[in-house]
């Protein structure tokens, strides 16, 4: 049985209408509509809520969804440790202050925020730059 079906069966029994979940919860009806036919899914928080109101675990909510389960899973394996572009920019922010190089101290501060925060960006443009140069010889 997957989620939607799952939600629907609980839902049901509990002799709630889709209008009332959404209420109790506090999203749209629409949104209780996509989770029972599963063209979405309910976030973390709303997944507590309804094991609560249901008086479900978690686990029993999710586990016979394999979709759901290989989402989560996804989601997990998104979360990245931090970027060298953030590593880079934070020594060379620390240079720039720690390091008495006078007017240059503030300009290699911000240089360093700058890497920091358009790193991937940076090193696209870089590569893209490259790649351009080689096609033109």
């Amino acid at each position: 049985m997957n989620l939607g079906e799952q939600l629907q069966k609980l839902r049901e029994e509990k002799k709630m209408s889709r209008e009332d979940l959404a209420g109790e919860m506090n999203v749209s009806r629409q949104a209780v509509y996509k989770w029972e036919n599963n063209k979405g899914y309910p976030d973390i928080e709303n997944l507590i809520k309804l094991s609560e109101l249901y008086n479900v675990t978690l686990d029993e909510l999710i586990k016979g969804d394999q979709k759901f389960q290989k989402k989560i899973a996804i989601d997990e394996e998104e979360e990245e440790p931090a970027t060298p572009g953030f590593v880079i920019g934070i020594i060379i922010v620390f240079i720039g202050i720690f390091f008495d190089l006078g007017k240059f101290s503030f300009c290699i501060s911000i240089l360093g925020f700058a890497i920091m925060l358009f790193y991937n960006e940076l090193k696209q443009t870089f590569w893209n730059i490259k790649k351009d140069f080689k096609e033109e010889r």
